[in-house]
């Protein structure tokens, strides 16, 4: 039997730019307009200048932000084991542990916030804890609690009253009482009448008559002068003195929550598996978004697991995706990049189409499901394809990018040149941002065969946001390459009215890698590619082919 299905995120990539963040949020609108299950957009990384932009003029929020689809302790079976009064007596907390088969309980306030833990071994320590004669005034017990531990009734009394003072005593013969019943004690008596008699004028605060022995008359007017509490068992007295302690209420016993080890719902598995092992405990408090409990989770919980649901868009490389990935069940991909290094295990749907932008792709979805795109919509995506074709300049526009984004203005109520010039202008805005954030604005890692590298690009439409951008970036290249652990990184300053790229780079046999990628010669640490835009296009498949031709030389 298939799982349920919960709902399924739509993902772009990590350092996400315009067309990820559209297409997503798109997708999502239009895989929602055709049924169950819920398809929620999300972004893997903080979203850059350009798209803030774009989204503020559309309307929408930006997506939650999502750092990984491994699987979490919300997508596991958390036993609803409800948590427990910290005046529940320890005979009562045995009793629902037995009758639940769970070994622990959480000990929660009104509020549902957990308190403590309790767990079976506590219990039973606390049971074999006999030298104990002050557990119950020191744990303030409840003569509810001792009521319902020895199945008693009250004679004498109020079972909302706490006992504060005094030790547990046996009660025999008045001889031998003498001396050892103090005022304030709970003394457990036969029925033998001057025994009872004795231990309400030696000034016990509450008295215990065993064996379903009746009480006097006398004795009764006596402890009711003396405010006394009488409480009458039908256990024995051998039975009462073993079981009266286990009135004591579970807060006195249990774990506090400041020494308690416990889950949110959004730890992953992975981590709670790790946690669990280090710990002897079998069953751990689980805590929801707000910090509720929500329940208790142990290694057992952790075997059946439901796997994320996933759509990946604008991407289809392992290295360019949220983490925990091979452990989700990608669904889709729909993608106009190179077929890369994602595999999945079950067959899924993949639509990857020789396109300028992932949202020309999801226009022709809606046309073929006969969905209406409403005018916000239309924006994002006519935003996407803009910033992906450089405005229709890129050698990766085709002919149906600039139709779909024609039509999408139209529906937007756009003047395309309008527009774009203000979302591009968004997007180099520099005041306020640090080297590391326009870094990783628009930014792709790659591999071939052992080599690694990192391309990342920005477009601007004049000249001086052009080179403020390369002064405040080129001295960070080197740290940027050491933040992401790659040998070489290499970075496009892209004009978009020129169609050229001063392309600027780091690490070893960077700027060789260049000469012969590009057939130029740089000069100052930047090379100038004219007629060069694309990324996709032009740049990762000239590095990509010199990456090949010397790792072949090198054999």
């Amino acid at each position: 039997m298939a799982e349920a299905i919960r709902k399924i995120n739509v993902i772009g990539h990590l350092n996400p730019d315009t067309d990820s963040i559209c297409a997503a949020i798109s997708y999502a609108y239009l895989k929602n307009q055709l049924g169950d299950p819920i398809y929620e957009a999300r972004r893997a990384g903080t979203i850059n200048r350009e798209t803030a932009f774009v989204l503020k003029h559309f309307g929408f929020d930006e997506p939650e932000l999502i750092t990984s689809v491994a699987p979490q302790i919300k997508d596991c079976t958390v036993s609803q084991q409800n948590g427990i009064d910290g005046d529940t007596s320890l005979f009562a907390a045995y009793t629902l542990m037995r009758d639940s088969k769970m070994d622990t309980l959480c000990i929660t306030s009104e509020a549902q916030e957990i308190e403590g833990i309790i767990a079976l071994k506590d219990i039973a320590n606390a049971n074999l804890d006999i030298f104990d004669t002050d557990v119950l005034s020191e744990a303030n017990t409840l003569v509810a609690n001792v009521l319902s531990t020895l199945n008693a009734e009250l004679v004498l009394g109020s079972s909302t009253t706490r006992i504060k003072t005094g030790k547990l005593v046996v009660g025999t013969t008045p001889e031998l009482m003498d001396g050892v019943v103090e005022e304030g004690d709970i003394v457990l008596v036969s029925n033998r009448y001057e025994t009872q008699q004795f231990a309400v004028e030696a000034g016990a605060t509450c008295l215990i008559v065993c064996s379903g022995a009746k009480v006097s008359s006398a004795v009764k007017k006596a402890a009711e002068a003396r405010k006394i509490t009488v409480i009458a068992t039908p256990y024995d007295t051998y039975a009462a003195a073993r079981l009266i302690s286990m009135a004591t209420p579970v807060n006195y016993k249990m774990i506090p929550i400041d020494k308690v080890m416990r889950f949110s719902v959004n730890t992953t598995v992975d981590e709670a598996r790790k946690t669990m092992t280090k710990s002897r405990h079998r069953y751990f408090p689980v805590v929801d978004e707000s910090g509720k409990y929500a329940g208790l989770v142990g290694s057992t919980n952790l075997l059946d697991i439901q796997k994320k649901h996933v759509i990946l868009v604008d991407h289809n490389e392992r290295s360019q995706a949220v983490s925990g990935l091979e452990q989700a069940e990608i669904m889709e991909i729909v993608d106009h990049h190179r077929i890369g290094s994602i595999e999945t295990a079950s067959p899924a749907m993949f639509r990857n189409m020789p396109v300028g932008c992932t949202c020309t792709i999801v226009y022709d979805m809606f046309a073929e499901n006969g969905v209406e795109i409403p005018k916000n919509i239309a924006g994002l995506m006519l935003s996407a394809i803009l910033s992906d074709t450089l405005v229709f300049r890129s050698p990766t526009c085709t002919p149906r990018d600039k139709f779909v984004g024609e039509q999408l203005a139209k529906i937007a109520g756009v003047d395309i040149d309008t527009y774009s010039d203000q979302m591009f202008d968004a997007g180099a805005e520099l005041e306020g941002r640090t080297p590391e954030e326009v870094f990783h604005q628009d930014f792709k890692v790659f591999s071939r065969g052992s080599a690694r590298f990192g391309v990342g690009q920005g477009s601007f439409m004049t000249e001086k946001s052009r080179k403020a951008a390369e002064a405040m970036v080129g001295p960070y290249l080197k740290d940027g390459a050491a933040a992401d652990e790659l040998p070489c990184v290499f970075y496009m300053f892209t004009d978009v009215k020129s169609q050229t790229t001063e392309m600027m780079f780091w690490g070893e046999d960077a700027e060789s890698m260049v000469a012969r990628a590009f057939g130029v010669q740089p000069k100052d640490g930047i090379a100038v590619l004219p007629g060069v835009v694309s990324r996709k296009k032009q740049v990762i498949p000239a590095l990509m082919a010199t990456y090949q031709a010397i790792q072949e030389e090198q054999a």
